[in-house]
Parts: structure tokens; C-alpha cells; sequence
């Protein structure tokens, strides 16, 4: 391989696939390597004989569960907001052109004992079991306040400072009792613990915009999903870098990052081959041993995680096909959410009659499946229960002076904007702090999106 690449991109996650396009649509000549024979990297959509490999190789595969080939079972599910960011990009690149969503059913919350549906209507709104009659008035004032603020007319501000004042004292005068709060700032504001209490108020305002947003788009939730598992999206990018030129490699082997004296990045090699490139982007999988002695990623948290095969849907739920439901940490008494994320064959990632609830968070004790149990004594009887303990890491440095830029673990979260603000930070570490812009498309374009 004598050719020389602008960037070189190991593993095919969504993060990785996304900035291979970009960079490609930018101009960029670039080369995508895999391990895997499959893309999606950690995050793909596995059939069932690739699943039980997985999780209990050498077992047989019961008979009563369906065809290999209706299954789509994501290992890290992820939904994404139908107003984000993620969808925008897919919107403006036309990624959309190979990829077809259906909207996610329902957003549930667990609040004293019990799960209730957040409300997507004013209707839902009034008759909604999260508050009493007395709260549901102040919060109607608090949604009021966030929807028409306006930064230049100071009249719709009441005395409050978006930019200076922390999201406590917002709360505060709202006079908003803790249990809105949980709801309003982890079911709705998707923030990962309490320490957005703290920041300036302005982040968590953008976010229930965002998600108050994606919910006019559709109705009925703010959550989409690709058909056929969320493998499809790194595809969807894949298909679009390769049209700006962009090459992939899967079932590759990556068996060293070749620097120099300086540890400075110069190749990859596989086999007996290099393949030489002026940058390296890449999944932290692919950094676990130092380079030139030096460690370019470290462990941030570990992660637990249930796949759940059911015969059911959540009870509770209104028999809703699919499910974003969120554990606020305070309900629990953790330090972090819960997240359940849950599909049926309507998605196609499983057969008639089978549903799909995958419940994860980070660990905090020495016995992680028991950590679980919140969201696992929601889902009613468990058909087939798969767990998974996995290492989240981010990278160490900027990665500026070694010239290899390296991406985050896939969270616990069950929404994809720790994604987008992950593209972002590689996109300007790559860039040399250029901002990540996409341009305007016309109004009213947007995902395909089934009822």
C-alpha cells in the first residue's frame, strides 16, 4: 500500500462513520479500517447466531424465539432526538436517502414507585399522574417561561439570567418541587447526574427546547429510530463517504500504530502491510496498549448492561411497541440514571410477538446486574437476559501533537447527543479549532419517519 492518506479512521461506530463522511465531504482523502466483519464497531445491531456467539458461544440457540435473520439487536441502543443534531446531519448530508425511521412510542419516567409517561401534549399535560394540581400550575409557568424567552426582550425574563444564574435558582423561583425537577432536568433535559444544578441555566434551557422541539416534529415523543437496527446508520455514512471517495476495510487487522522517534503518528500496520496517512481518528478500543510508552486513552467508568428479550411490552406502558424510559438517579438513591430503551418487530429488529429492552447505567458497587434491578423489575417476565460489564475510556490528550485523535466510549444514555458532542470534539481537535457548521436546508425536509 503506497498510498498516503489526509486521515486514516479505525472502527465504524456511529461517531467514527460520521466524521469519516465529513471529513470526506470536506475534501478530505480517507481511509475507514475495521476489525470487525460487520460495521458498527461496539455499537452494532447483532442477528441471533452473532448474539448468542457473543454472549454464550457453543450454546444452542433456543427454538422458540424466531429466525436468525429478523433480529437486529443493538448492543448499544441509542434513540435519536427527531429535532437534533444527529438528525440535521443526517438530514444535510442526505444520509436519510438510505435510511427509513419509525418514531418511538412513549417517554416514561420512574417517580415515587412507579413509572409515568412524560407528557407530549397540554392535554397529557393536565391529566398527567407526575404532579398535583398545585404543581402542575407552576410548572405550566416554568414551560411558559422557557418557550417564550427571548433574548432581546428583557419583559420576558422576569428578573432571571440565563447566562449567569446556575439551573437551581431557576428552579427555586419557580418554586418547582424535587421531583419535577428529576423529571424536568433527566427526562426531558437528558442531563447525565445533578451537576448541570450548578452550571449557568442556559444549557439545560437549549435542551428542553430541543426536546419540547422534537416533540412538535412528530407527536407523541421526541424519539426516532432506524429501521433495521441502529447498525444502519454507520452504514448510511459509510455509503456517503465512499461517494466523496472515501475507502473502507473491514475484517481488518489492526496490529500496530506505526510513530516516529517523536511518537508523531506515520501509519497503520496490518500484516506486512503500511498504510501511511497525515492523521489518525479512532474508537478507544483501538488505544489500549501505550504508544512509545505513553498512554493515549484512560478508564472513565465502567458500564453495565441488560439485553432483555421479552414476549411483551413494559407493562405500564400502554402496550406502546417502544419505550424511552429514564430511572432518575435521585429515585433510587444512585449516583446515576437508569436508562431502559425498548423496541418490537414494528422496528424490525425482531420477530412478531417479541419485544426488546435493553437497561443499562454505570456501576457503582461490586455487584453491577444487581444495580440494574430498578429498571430489570420493570419489564415484567425476562424471556432471554444477556449481561455485559464493558470499560468506558476517553481519550488522555488532545491528541494535536501525536496527530491521533481518539473518540469516546459509547455512554449508558439511550439517546445519541453525547454522540453529536463527541463529533464535535474530534471535529475541532482535527480542524485545528474549526467549528463544525453545517449549511441550512430548505424548511420541512427532514428524516423519513413512519407513524
Amino acid at each position: 500500500m503506497d498510498e498516503h492518506y489526509d486521515v486514516i479512521i479505525l472502527g465504524t461506530g456511529v461517531t467514527e462513520c460520521v466524521l469519516s463522511a465529513l471529513l470526506s465531504v470536506d475534501g478530505k482523502k480517507v481511509l475507514h479500517m475495521d476489525r470487525n466483519q460487520y460495521y458498527g464497531g461496539e455499537g452494532a445491531s447483532l442477528n441471533l447466531t452473532q448474539l448468542w456467539e457473543k454472549f454464550r458461544p457453543g450454546q444452542p440457540i433456543p427454538t422458540d424465539i424466531g429466525r436468525d435473520r429478523d433480529y437486529a439487536v443493538d448492543l448499544i441502543p441509542k434513540f435519536l432526538m427527531a429535532n437534533g443534531e444527529l438528525t440535521k446531519m443526517l438530514v444535510h448530508t442526505d444520509v436519510t436517502r438510505y435510511l427509513e425511521f419509525k418514531q418511538i412510542a412513549a417517554s416514561y419516567v420512574y417517580r415515587d414507585g412507579r413509572i409515568a409517561k412524560v407528557p407530549a401534549t397540554e392535554m397529557e399535560a393536565v391529566r398527567s399522574q407526575l404532579m398535583g394540581l398545585f404543581e402542575k400550575r407552576r410548572a405550566k409557568k416554568f414551560f411558559e417561561f422557557i418557550q417564550n424567552w427571548r433574548d432581546d426582550n428583557p419583559t420576558t425574563h422576569f428578573g432571571l439570567d440565563l447566562d449567569a444564574m446556575p439551573m437551581t435558582k431557576i428552579f427555586e423561583y419557580f418554586g418547582l418541587e424535587p421531583g419535577t425537577r428529576d423529571f424536568v432536568g433527566h427526562a426531558m433535559a437528558l442531563h447525565l447526574d445533578d451537576s448541570y444544578m450548578t452550571r449557568p441555566a442556559r444549557e439545560t434551557y437549549e435542551r428542553i427546547l430541543l426536546y419540547t422541539s422534537s416533540v412538535a416534529r412528530y407527536g407523541k415523543s421526541p424519539y426516532i429510530y432506524p429501521l433495521y437496527g441502529l447498525g444502519e446508520l454507520p452504514q448510511g455514512f459509510a455509503r456517503l463517504s465512499a461517494i466523496y471517495g472515501g475507502t473502507y476495510m473491514l475484517d481488518k487487522t489492526i496490529d500496530e500504530i506505526v510513530t516516529d522517534d517523536d511518537g508523531k503518528f506515520v501509519g497503520v500496520r496490518s500484516g506486512d502491510e503500511t498504510v501511511k496517512a497525515d492523521a489518525l481518528i479512532g474508537d478507544p478500543t483501538y488505544f489500549q496498549q501505550s504508544v512509545k510508552g505513553k498512554e493515549l486513552t484512560r478508564e472513565t467508568a465502567k458500564l453495565v448492561r441488560a439485553i432483555c428479550l421479552l414476549k411483551h411490552p413494559i407493562p405500564n406502558t400502554d402496550n406502546a411497541d417502544s419505550v424511552q424510559l429514564i430511572i432518575p438517579q435521585n429515585q433510587v438513591g444512585r449516583r446515576h440514571d437508569i436508562y431502559v430503551a425498548a423496541l418490537s418487530h414494528n422496528h424490525n429488529v425482531l420477530p412478531k410477538d417479541m419485544y426488546l429492552a435493553t437497561v443499562s447505567t454505570i456501576v457503582e458497587s461490586d455487584k453491577p446486574e444487581l444495580e440494574l434491578r430498578p429498571g430489570l423489575d420493570l419489564l415484567g417476565p425476562i424471556h432471554e437476559k444477556f449481561i455485559s460489564i464493558s470499560s468506558l475510556y476517553e481519550p488522555v490528550g488532545q491528541g494535536k501533537e501525536e496527530k491521533i485523535f481518539i473518540t469516546r466510549s459509547g455512554d449508558a444514555t439511550s439517546h445519541v447527543e453525547t454522540i453529536v458532542e463527541d463529533v464535535h470534539d474530534v471535529w475541532r481537535r482535527v480542524t485545528d479549532g474549526k467549528k463544525l457548521e453545517l449549511k441550512k436546508r430548505e424548511e420541512g425536509e427532514g428524516a423519513q419517519v413512519q407513524g
